[in-house]
């Protein structure tokens, strides 16, 4: 049961075990773009082209469906952000369970968005956490975990790609480790739990009264969505990629006067930003209607002054 990318690599892992993956359970199609025409579910195509049956349930809940689910009599349901909460009549179904692949090291970071939240948090590691799930949201046994350090400019993209690797793999030792019973499942310590809610475009603006080392976190764990921006003139201006700086040697203005948010010093290939705490060096952008560029492309094409505050216009 999946439907985004982050769950093909594990279908496909399944797969190339040689386990019989005797039906696979996504999202429905969704209309897209302005001609409305029906959309495959990542999984759904990755399904198609191994031939396997394929399950478009409206609500997993629904009896129908509950009883089509049980004349497979599955051994196991494997479960990677499938995009619907499972009744406990599935959940208790098969043999085995219902076994989730979660992208963070449970108990932190339950809920919708664990990859984003340990780059914004500025985690040291991440991870992935194979799970027995209950009626909970992420409240299920752990079942095994795999750990990964973080890179220092990692974003919620590239730790997107390496989580779906890593629970792939895992997923594949926890279902040999449950065949054998050599696992042993370890209950979630409530007192430390985080639950982090679903991104919205909207976390994305930036505040330049935070600090740079924030703002720069919050730039890479929402690249590539949301992204974070700010305001220039009037339009959306997103930064994709910046350095923290503590101080600024070339500054052509009175830092001590500076306001956040204010442009304190144009470089050739970069433009540095006030923040509440230290400087942001914006390497890369993008200005509402004009393609992603680095920093110094977008200063020789357009005539950005010192002085220039970002955010919305009074």
């Amino acid at each position: 049961m999946g439907t985004p990318d982050f769950s093909v690599g594990t279908l496909e892992a399944i797969i190339k075990a040689g386990h019989e993956v005797c039906a696979v359970v996504t999202q429905p199609d969704k209309p897209k773009g302005r001609s409305k025409q029906l959309q495959f579910s990542p999984v759904k195509e990755a399904a198609l082209a191994h031939n396997l049956e394929v399950l478009q349930p409206e609500k997993a809940r629904d009896p129908e469906f509950v009883e089509e689910l049980r004349r497979y009599n599955a051994d196991v349901f494997v479960v990677v952000a499938f995009g619907q909460i499972l009744p406990k009549e599935i959940i208790e179904m098969p043999k085995y369970g219902c076994v989730n692949v979660h992208a963070s090291l449970l108990p932190k970071y339950r809920g919708a968005a664990p990859i984003q939240y340990a780059v914004i948090d500025g985690c040291e590691y991440s991870g992935v956490t194979t799970m027995q799930m209950n009626e909970g949201l992420d409240t299920g046994d752990i079942l095994m975990v795999e750990k990964l350090k973080l890179d220092p400019k990692e974003t919620g993209g590239s730790l997107f790609d390496k989580l779906a690797v890593v629970g792939a793999n895992l997923l594949v030792k926890t279902l040999e480790g449950l065949k054998e019973g050599s696992i042993s499942p370890i209950p979630q310590k409530e007192e430390d739990s985080k639950y982090v809610k679903m991104i919205k475009k909207s976390m994305g603006e930036i505040d330049f009264n935070k600090s740079a080392v924030v703002i720069e976190r919050l730039i890479r764990g929402l690249n590539p969505w949301p992204s974070a921006f700010t305001h220039l003139q009037g339009k959306t201006f997103k930064i994709w990629e910046a350095n923290c700086l503590d101080d600024v040697t070339d500054a052509k203005v009175d830092l001590s006067t500076a306001k956040n948010g204010e442009i304190v010093a144009l470089r050739k290939n970069s433009l540095v930003i006030k923040t509440g705490e230290g400087y942001l060096e914006a390497l890369e952008v993008q200005l509402e209607g004009k393609k992603r560029m680095d920093a110094g492309s977008f200063l020789r094409g357009n005539n950005i002054e010192l002085g220039t505050v970002f955010g919305k216009e009074e």
